[in-house]
């Protein structure tokens, strides 16, 4: 008989507004994704320069997994943790602008600083070099949530002992429309990970 895992803890991103576990943290006016998550950052008392580098994506990424990870990890133990991303976009926000980069023959000008970021799980990659996360990680794009799919992933990921804990979400980025919505699974808690559940939770 398979065994329940659960929701511990969830993230949403959207709208201006940070909710974490269903109460409001932040909000503010409607301003640019740059000028909210420079906000959302001081306001949260984040200390990590490189976060200022990072593309829309992965800032988007970042913040709302330091929102659920710095609360709950042990940095001793807790590196056992997989993560397991979505989107709709993948990473082309930041292709388009790779793109604009190298259009012009005559002011060729590509930069590594944006190219970088021209894969959709160097969101993961930088989340996981923070907390220094050893386990599996994967990224994946659905035209749209695919609650059944994550779900039936991270119970896969706890049950083959693969990893003690998931973090899973949709981090969805493009053109300054975005949503993120992370949660971390684990053997223990009170929120049923199921399908149901997460649609619940994503809405």
């Amino acid at each position: 008989m398979t065994k329940n895992n659960y929701i511990s803890h969830y993230c949403k991103i959207e709208n201006n507004s940070i909710q974490i576990d269903g109460e409001v943290q932040f909000d503010t006016e409607k301003s640019s994704f740059a000028e909210f998550s420079k906000m959302a950052y001081k306001n949260f008392e984040i200390e990590y320069p490189k976060f200022f580098k990072m593309d829309n994506l992965s800032k988007l990424a970042f913040l709302a997994a330091e929102l659920i990870l710095n609360q709950t990890l042990d940095k001793e133990v807790d590196n056992e943790i997989a993560v397991v991303f979505a989107n709709k976009s993948s990473s082309l926000d930041t292709d388009v602008k790779h793109q604009a980069s190298i259009t012009d023959k005559e002011a060729y000008f590509p930069s590594p600083s944006v190219f970088v970021y021209t894969l959709p799980n160097i969101c993961i990659g930088e989340i996981s070099i923070k907390h220094k996360l050893q386990s599996e990680n994967a990224f994946f794009v659905f035209e749209d949530f695919n609650a059944h799919f994550m779900s039936n992933y991270a119970n896969v990921l706890l049950e083959t002992n693969k990893a003690e804990k998931v973090l899973c979400g949709w981090v969805e980025y493009y053109n300054e429309n975005f949503k993120a919505f992370v949660y971390l699974v684990e053997k223990q808690g009170k929120i049923i990970h199921n399908e149901q559940t997460i649609n619940q939770l994503y809405k």
